[in-house]
């Protein structure tokens, strides 16, 4: 049920739980969690709106000549964090940003979302729903409490402990998540040693976003606890499986699902066919949203379980695109390209502009390809019209500038800011020497 809090709400919340801090919360462009703590005394100067902090030092925001900007809380995104301490709790309200005259500041990702959230409505549809799928690593810490590379168990998909010896942390995990207000539907160890899943149950875009972002503090926080460090890098190990965020799209109107036609093939809406048609469409140039380091593409490999191919099926995984058994208010569109290292705000505005865009320009997806994706030769690829996504960030990010779409999903302001840092990540990779050209290059040459 939507919550609807009001500002006596918050404040009988935070005398209850003895709330002695709150953390005003917001996300930058590159996805980095920002907070700028305030005491309880301070509590009715963030309700009315009047907490400023200085945009210029956050990444892409703003230059330091218009650097004052306002913290807008969102009332109905309290929650105490339950592992602080008793004496004196933290609560966290997620904050929307505006500029001094009152209105959204364009750089901030959750505004942004909300942009293509209103072409949605324009359109006639009511929710866009998201049902993440985040998974994670846990490495042991070292003497100093510094991260190694020593996993902490060597399970695999869906073990047990004493293999699984990442099972008591996850299940603490998953207690605090509860206690936050989470409902967790499945958590297991997945494929790789060291690596896990957690799903929470699919929500609006915004509040799911904004579940993804807290997700992650929570699982770092609680791995810390036990002496281990959680990674959400796409791709920390050579070798074998690297973490996902499957993405669980659907779209309703008026409580509806519209992807769900019981007569249609695979029992799917034409409104479901042309939004598949869309992601299909614009998937090579939304790549650097959702897929945003360098690291990214070391996990889009074939192999490995992840999407490298722009494709669609029902019954295997290999295309960027499944439709899960699932019909009635279920129906969804799984995206399985999308990586855990994504600004969920900026991953959610690229894809739903890309399935709208199908869906107002009518667009018929290719039909659905339900071999084996990764045993098909190049020329089998060709013949059934299914093209690469982008091998490297760089020719991500040369997609991205071409796709007269995809740069309106993210404003020009936040598009410059996000090409700009990306390219330099780019070009910091691009000039390094690595170990492996030193073990490759150093006595051949």
């Amino acid at each position: 049920m939507a919550k609807n809090y009001t500002k006596d709400d918050i404040r009988k919340f935070a005398s209850e739980s003895n709330v002695k801090f709150i953390r005003l919360q917001f996300t930058d462009i590159l996805g980095t969690i920002k907070n700028v703590e305030i005491p309880i005394s301070q509590l009715d100067k963030a309700l009315d709106t009047k907490m400023m902090f200085d945009g210029s030092s956050i990444e892409g925001f703003v230059r330091i000549e218009e650097s004052d900007m306002y913290l807008y809380p969102d009332l109905n995104t309290w929650v105490v964090f339950p592992w602080t301490a008793e004496k004196g709790k933290v609560a966290r309200l997620i904050c929307d940003i505006y500029n001094p005259d009152g209105t959204p500041f364009e750089g901030d990702p959750r505004n942004n979302l909300r942009r293509i959230l209103k072409e949605m409505e324009d359109l006639g549809f009511t929710d866009f729903n998201l049902g993440p799928e985040p998974e994670f690593f846990l490495f042991k810490l070292d003497e100093k409490g510094a991260p190694s590379l020593e996993l902490n168990d060597n399970g695999g998909y869906f073990d047990l402990a004493p293999t699984d010896l990442g099972e008591n942390c996850r299940r603490d995990i998953v207690l605090e998540l509860e206690e936050m207000g989470f409902e967790i539907e499945a958590s297991h160890h997945e494929v790789a040693p060291g690596q896990h899943e957690i799903d929470f149950k699919y929500a609006d875009a915004i509040t799911a976003c904004d579940q993804i972002q807290t997700f992650k503090l929570v699982v770092k926080t609680i791995a810390r606890k036990h002496g281990l460090h959680a990674t959400f890098m796409p791709k920390p190990l050579f070798g074998v499986n690297g973490s996902g965020m499957h993405c669980n799209l659907s779209l309703f109107k008026n409580g509806e699902n519209v992807f769900y036609d019981p007569k249609g093939e695979l029992e799917l809406s034409d409104t479901a066919l042309q939004f598949i048609a869309g992601i299909g469409k614009h998937a090579t140039s939304f790549t650097a949203i959702t897929n945003p380091t360098v690291n990214s593409y070391k996990r889009l490999v074939p192999g490995y379980e992840a999407p490298c191919y722009v494709a669609w099926s029902a019954r295997n995984r290999s295309p960027l695109m499944r439709i899960p058994a699932s019909r009635g208010l279920s129906t969804r569109v799984e995206v399985r390209s999308v990586d855990p290292a994504a600004n969920p705000y900026l991953a959610m505005a690229a894809l739903l502009k890309a399935g709208l865009d199908g869906i107002a320009n009518q667009l018929t997806p290719p039909a659905p390809v339900d071999r084996n994706i990764y045993i098909m030769s190049k020329e089998e690829r060709i013949a059934e019209g299914i093209v690469d996504l982008p091998s490297t960030l760089a020719h991500a990010l040369e997609e991205l500038k071409q796709n007269e779409t995809m740069i309106d999903a993210l404003g020009e302001h936040i598009l410059v800011h996000f090409v700009e840092a990306k390219e330099i990540e780019w070009d910091m990779f691009r000039t390094q020497v690595h170990p492996w050209e030193r073990d490759q290059y150093m006595e051949m040459y």
